[in-house]
């Protein structure tokens, strides 16, 4: 008992000597001022006149680009709070294609209003429940303001796409690619049963050339490889393709135990030589057995198989990506064939396969019922435009095939923003307690769409904001900001729209992202952690850099 009252008013140690805790209000704020920091680093990219951010890795390799998703994944961040952000952007690329930035953009703003509403001694339980609340009505009024679209409406999804292509260097020829993207996207579009629209993106395929101009790029029925044939006695079109597709090595097979060949004299050299010849040609025969007189192998094939298929008529390309041989599949209807002894005339496609010249390339075509799929060749003067237009072009036909898929799209230019925004301030006086001044703070926060597109414009944020809530009171909820023209406009009559689906998936995002770092008030470290917020207000990049700082992000902003 003397031990023990001995005990009695002293800590009990339970953590390592290396180990450190931040509790309550600090905890709350360090998280905060992390994920602020996150959302600072891509807002000045969103909107079409956003800026872009270079990126340079640790090899060196650089990276030129204004696509949320792409910037926060090539960051090195190292904070387990600014990256459940990053998981935001991450989620939003995987379910909606696009909206990176505005998800991200939103969890901040809505994380940067908690922390006045917790100043204010709201629990954070309150705002939690306040923002469920304001979330869930304003996905419901995303729904009761959209526009249904007819699936053959080839402006409207046009539209759509060029909206989210927009400041992503494709501005010159973005009819251009919007009209390919609306190609592409009916191409592999089928009805359902129920009458709705399926569309497989995994049958539109995105290659990239470079070294001409955009306005080259094309739609082509069919796969694009870019490979050469394996020797130049080989065929270079084939009209009437009969096209095996191989995962597996045409060449002398290996022992799987490492093993050594003693050799006394020339005849057994010249036999050992002669063996792996006869193993080749029997490859090569079955090759021939099928009835293929093209083939498109996934790994290597020995210089003598070449010589022997190049006899044999075959013409046969190696290393081809894993990528494009499941492409081939759909495009030809076939199989992929992986044992070379089980190979018959069944695993064969049908079509063509012509070489182009000029860009050295083969286009491969399928002629089956069921063969499908098309390629989408994107061109440009340099790689780091070329990818950067991928980037674009892959976000446009996401959100064309949502479109299509969903079938509702949104006003855009912050329209929608200032709508529920207005339509959630009407709703809070229903809401009791607390939680109102939760759904208040939400509202707020959508407002920050609006305000930054207007300020990466170089236009007035407080001024744009005015004029779009007063167009938004007058009834006229499809008003907003054309940052081409510096005016508020009906954004539906002037093509800038959306797909509503993306925007209900960036308030769910935001929504249970910011919840999820508000409920934290207790942070157990193994290792270093620094509460220092720095100077900047709010939590800029030196704040967030504690539990192992934000990787460099400091100096990109």
């Amino acid at each position: 008992m003397a031990q023990q009252r001995r005990m009695q008013g002293q800590p009990m140690i339970i953590m390592g000597d290396d180990a450190q805790r931040v509790k309550d209000r600090d905890a709350q704020e360090h998280n905060i001022s992390a994920a602020r920091a996150v959302a600072d680093a891509v807002r000045s990219t969103l909107g079409p006149k956003g800026m872009d951010k270079m990126l340079v890795d640790s090899m060196g390799d650089v990276t030129i680009t204004n696509d949320g998703v792409t910037i926060l994944q090539e960051m090195d961040i190292d904070n387990p709070t600014a990256e459940m952000i990053v998981e935001v952007a991450e989620t939003q690329e995987d379910e909606a294609g696009d909206g990176t930035t505005t998800a991200v953009a939103i969890a901040g703003e809505l994380l940067k209003n908690a922390e006045d509403l917790l100043e204010r001694d709201i629990h954070p339980t309150a705002i939690i429940k306040g923002y469920n609340l304001a979330s869930e009505y304003a996905r419901s009024q995303v729904d009761e303001v959209s526009i249904d679209v007819d699936p053959n409406d080839e402006d409207l999804i046009r539209a759509v796409a060029e909206t989210s292509m927009t400041g992503k260097g494709t501005e010159v020829d973005k009819e251009l690619l919007s009209g390919l993207i609306y190609e592409a996207v009916n191409q592999v579009a089928i009805e359902a049963d129920d009458g709705s629209i399926v569309v497989d993106a995994e049958n539109i395929n995105l290659e990239t050339q470079t070294g001409r101009g955009v306005s080259e790029s094309e739609l082509l029925k069919g796969a694009v490889i870019d490979k050469d044939p394996v020797n130049d006695n080989m065929p270079k079109e084939v009209e009437d393709a009969r096209v095996l597709l191989l995962n597996e090595a045409v060449e002398v097979e290996e022992t799987e135990a490492d093993t050594q060949v003693s050799i006394d004299n020339p005849d057994q050299l010249q036999q050992f030589l002669d063996q792996e010849e006869k193993q080749l040609k029997e490859k090569v025969q079955q090759i021939v057995d099928t009835g293929a007189n093209v083939v498109f192998c996934q790994k290597g094939i020995d210089d003598m198989a070449q010589h022997y298929l190049a006899k044999e008529g075959i013409l046969a390309v190696r290393r081809t990506k894993k990528s494009d041989i499941q492409f081939l599949k759909n495009v030809l209807d076939t199989t992929i064939v992986t044992d070379l002894d089980s190979a018959s005339e069944a695993d064969i496609g049908t079509g063509s396969v012509r070489r182009d010249a000029a860009d050295d390339l083969f286009y491969v075509e399928g002629d089956g019922e069921y063969a499908h799929g098309v390629t989408l060749l994107i061109r440009g003067a340099t790689d780091h435009v070329v990818d950067e237009i991928e980037r674009g072009v892959t976000d446009a036909l996401d959100v064309s095939a949502q479109t299509l898929s969903d079938g509702r799209v949104l006003p855009g230019g912050g329209a929608i923003e200032v709508e529920i925004a207005d339509r959630l301030r009407s709703y809070a006086d229903s809401v009791e307690g607390r939680e109102q001044l939760a759904v208040e703070a939400f509202a707020d926060a959508l407002e920050l769409v609006p305000r930054v597109l207007a300020e990466n414009a170089g236009l007035d944020s407080i001024d744009t904001l005015v004029d779009l809530r007063a167009a938004h009171e007058s009834g006229d909820q499809n008003a907003g900001l054309n940052v081409l023209t510096n005016e508020i406009v009906d954004t539906y009559d002037a093509g800038i729209v959306e797909p509503a689906h993306a925007k209900e998936q960036a308030l769910s995002s935001a929504t249970e992202a910011a919840n999820l770092v508000l409920k934290i008030d207790d942070i157990i470290s193994a290792g270093d952690l620094s509460t220092d917020k720095g100077d900047d207000e709010g939590g800029a990049p030196g704040g967030a850099g504690g539990m192992g700082g934000m990787g460099g992000m400091g100096g990109m902003m």
